[in-house]
This record gives structure tokens, C-alpha cells and sequence, in this order.
């Protein structure tokens, strides 16, 4: 059972567990589970989705029930009318504060889809919540550096957040493709941790019906929970990423405009 987090006549949010595939992708031939299929059969109706979470990537995400809203929310994502929110965990200490600006080509599997050759513009914000240091050599210190980030991209390219992060030399702890093996071994043998620490906490939008603001978001998923915990961050994360006073899975339906959350 995938958990509701919101949901009205047009609108349905989950819950995505880190491993799961969005829908059915030609580089994952021999994967069974889907979250589109299993929210059909969960609520017994087609549902459209609006945007993209990577595998390994938990949080909210989001589906339409109907044609014309899948469009509208389209549009939005298109013109970058959706605010979102994700928490990371990365190697190293950034700067409290700041911005990646860095153009991002398109990857070899989306090339036969795309409509462009050159790179295009990408820009993430970020903030810092919380810092530690480890006492266990994995580079060239004899100790490991790492911090809990708010992430905020402005644009939506693919992989984006994964990439810009390890432009700036401070990938995504767990991520296989972009990240460094010897940190994500290390948390795999400290903390039990194997995925990737990334995860949608928050999505602002105007609802394509009436359009209402809506807040959704979704604390952290218990085992990314964990690190936070472990790692002695917990009182430094935004109010409701630790919080379960909602309990998963409840499809409590709310009118529109008033999501989960606050902004």
C-alpha cells in the first residue's frame, strides 16, 4: 500500500519509497513494480504523472486523476510555476548558503527523445541545516566531512540535483552513478544506510482546478529518518521532516488548497 498523502476529485499524492521506478523505463527491462500501476490498482482509477522521481530518490510525488489536469499541472513544472523542496545528505561542508548555476547536457539515454543538442541552463539553491564530521578515513584526510542539505532547484533537468552536487565536489551520499564509492560504503557499514539520501520533503502549486494554493509535503522516510537521527541532526531539520502526525497511508481526502504541510 503506497502512502496517500493527499488527495481530491483531480489530485493524488504519495509517498514514494526510495527503489521504486516512477512507471515502466526501458533501462529497467526485468522490473515488475511500478508506482503508476500500483496507485491505479491501490485506488481503483487511471492516474497521470506529473512529474519524475528517480529510482532511489523518496518523497512526494505526484499524480493527476484526469486528462485536463495532467496538462495543467504540466504546464506548470514547464514554466517553473512549482516551487519544490528536497533534503540530501552530501560529502563534505558547503558554504551555508548558496547557488549552482551550471548548464547540464542532455544524457545518452534521453538523446534519441530530445529536441536540443547544446546544454541548457540549470540552477539549484541550497542551504545547509547541519554538519559532521567522522572519524574515519575514506580520501585523503583522516577523517570524513559531511552535511544535511535543503535543496531548491529552480530549473527540473534530469538527474539535476545529482549532477549539480557533484559538480561542486559534494555528491549525494548513496548515489552509484554520480557520488563516491568509499563514502557510500562507509555509511553502508556505520549506519545500515544502502540508498540513495535524496528526497522530495515539499511541493507548492496553484491546483489546476481552482486554483487554490496547495502545500504537500512528506517527513522523511524512516530509514533516511535514521541517518538524520544518528547522525545527531534531528534538531536542526525543518518542522515536519522527523513529524508522523499524519499517519502514512491514511488517503485522508482534503478540499483544495489545503495540502499537507506548510510552506
Amino acid at each position: 500500500m503506497l502512502p496517500v498523502l493527499y488527495r481530491d476529485d483531480w489530485l493524488v499524492a504519495i509517498h514514494k519509497p526510495a527503489g521504486l521506478l516512477v512507471h515502466r523505463s526501458a533501462l529497467d527491462a526485468g522490473e515488475t513494480h511500478f508506482a503508476l500501476q500500483m496507485l491505479r490498482n491501490q485506488i481503483g482509477r487511471r492516474v497521470w504523472p506529473a512529474h519524475r522521481l528517480d529510482r532511489g530518490t523518496s518523497g512526494v510525488l505526484l499524480f493527476a486523476l484526469d486528462e485536463a489536469a495532467s496538462r495543467a499541472l504540466g504546464a506548470q513544472f514547464e514554466s517553473r510555476q512549482i516551487g519544490k523542496r528536497y533534503a540530501a545528505v552530501v560529502r563534505g561542508h558547503p558554504p551555508e548558503s548558496g547557488e549552482i548555476d551550471h548548464p547540464l547536457s542532455v544524457l545518452p539515454e534521453d538523446r534519441p527523445f530530445a529536441d536540443f543538442a547544446e546544454p541548457r541552463q540549470a540552477r539549484t539553491l541550497y542551504r545547509r541545516l547541519a554538519t559532521t564530521e567522522l572519524p574515519y578515513r575514506v580520501d585523503r584526510y583522516p577523517t570524513s566531512r559531511y552535511a544535511l542539505l535543503e535543496l531548491e532547484p529552480v530549473t527540473g533537468r534530469r538527474h539535476q540535483l545529482r549532477r549539480h552536487l557533484k559538480h561542486v565536489s559534494h555528491p549525494i551520499i548513496g548515489d552509484a552513478t554520480y557520488g563516491k564509492g568509499g563514502h557510500n560504503r562507509l555509511f553502508h557499514a556505520l549506519l545500515g544506510c544502502r540508498r540513495l539520501l535524496l528526497a522530495c520533503t515539499e511541493l507548492r502549486l496553484r491546483h489546476p482546478v481552482t486554483g487554490a494554493p496547495v502545500v504537500i509535503s512528506a517527513p522523511l522516510a524512516e530509514d533516511f529518518a535514521k541517518v538524520v537521527r544518528r547522525l545527531d541532526w534531528a534538531g536542526s531539520v525543518p518542522a515536519g521532516w522527523l513529524s508522523q502526525d499524519q499517519p502514512l497511508g491514511s488517503g485522508t481526502k482534503r478540499p483544495p488548497g489545503n495540502g499537507c504541510g506548510s510552506a
